[in-house]
């Protein structure tokens, strides 16, 4: 499997392919990084250091990279966060020239946008670059459950009113969503789930909420599901697998004590989990 990933990079910590390609190596995945910044750590810190590219950085490293005849043969295209209209625009021309080489690759997007804590943290531009031009070219999108209302314009809250919010989105052109942070008051206290909604149906898996929140872990589940999904074609298995992994990633985390996704020390979590969370049908 090989996939093209545009995204975010770092050196100290783990967000965009920083947090996104070890795994997917992990898996057996061949990843092409191509990179959209180059910073020193992420923006969470409020402090930061290094270069941002522009799009024409990526239209070059992603031509270099057809030149080689590395596009035939990509299962999927991976993007993250999207700093404007320059590096949206150069990420949906990657994947029209990845579709060109390789007919059966998707692109899967992840929304970024905010949380239900802060609110919309991206400028007016990147949210109508991400709501208008972006998800509808997208195959697989993986917002959280804020994003997905500010999306569709609903407000989800209930697995009934978030599977309504996730038909609205595929209806803008994605075939599969993956909610990636469900709260619903139904669902048993201190627990959190994922949901995964395909034309076959719809899947949800449920683990412990825990007491932390780690720039990159979405970064990560995005990646997780991508490549799960492409290799089984079977969504209830690409949500327990991703949702196991993920869980562990996180435990390890929270045990070290420290801020940073413990990436590495989490490892045999992304091929091997210690834990299972299947998913069950609910439609």
């Amino acid at each position: 499997m090989r996939i093209l990933s545009i995204q975010s990079a770092v050196s100290y910590g783990h967000v965009g392919n920083s947090a996104a390609v070890f795994p997917l190596q992990r898996l057996g995945v061949e990843v092409m990084p191509v990179f959209t910044v180059c910073f020193s750590n992420h923006t969470g810190y409020g402090a930061w250091r290094g270069p941002m590219l522009t799009g024409d950085d990526v239209r070059e490293v992603v031509l270099g990279i057809e030149e080689r005849g590395g596009l035939a043969g990509v299962d999927a295209v991976l993007s993250g966060y999207q700093g404007g209209d320059s590096i949206g625009d150069a990420i949906l021309d990657a994947v029209e020239r990845v579709k060109r080489h390789s007919p059966e690759a998707i692109y899967a997007c992840d929304p970024v946008l905010g949380n239900a804590v802060s609110g919309c943290h991206v400028a007016p531009e990147v949210q109508n670059l991400i709501r208008d031009r972006v998800v509808p070219r997208a195959d697989l999108i993986t917002p959280n459950q804020f994003e997905l209302g500010f999306l569709t314009g609903t407000s989800p809250d209930t697995l009934e009113s978030t599977l309504a919010s996730a038909d609205l989105a595929r209806a803008q052109g994605p075939s599969t969503v993956l909610v990636t942070s469900v709260a619903r008051p139904e669902a048993p206290a201190d627990t959190i789930e994922m949901l995964a909604v395909t034309p076959e149906g719809a899947w949800i898996t449920r683990t412990p909420r825990l007491p932390i929140t780690a720039n990159g872990s979405g970064d990560v589940t995005a990646a997780l599901f991508t490549a799960h999904l492409r290799r089984t074609g079977d969504p209830a298995e690409a949500l327990t697998r991703t949702a196991a992994s993920v869980y562990e990633l996180l435990e390890t985390t929270l045990a070290s004590g420290q801020r940073e996704l413990q990436l590495v020390a989490a490892q045999n979590a992304y091929v091997e989990p210690r834990h299972r969370f299947t998913a069950e049908r609910v439609r």
